[in-house]
């Protein structure tokens, strides 16, 4: 939930700037605070349906990924005896 928890920080940000900006009587900072707030909540529901996304799609790829993506250990497998005829 990376960027849900982002939406949401933004939104508390605005949070934040508008209650100083009505303590302190600014008016330059309730535009802005206002600006974060909104954006903030407009980008709530994108966030969750990328969220939402990202956990669902590793689950839908094929276990073995592409083909030959995979690298073996960078050592060589141990070779077998050959076989010997029995008297």
């Amino acid at each position: 939930m990376r960027f849900s928890k982002t939406a949401l920080l933004l939104f508390g940000a605005g949070l934040l700037l508008g209650l100083i900006a009505i303590a302190g009587e600014l008016r330059w900072l309730e535009r802005a605070a206002s600006f974060a707030m909104a954006f903030g909540i407009a980008a709530l529901p994108v966030t969750i349906v990328l969220d939402l996304r990202r956990r669902v799609s590793p689950k839908l790829r094929p276990a073995g990924g592409k083909a030959g993506a995979r690298r073996g250990s960078g050592r060589p497998k141990p070779r077998r005896k050959p076989a010997t005829a029995r008297r």
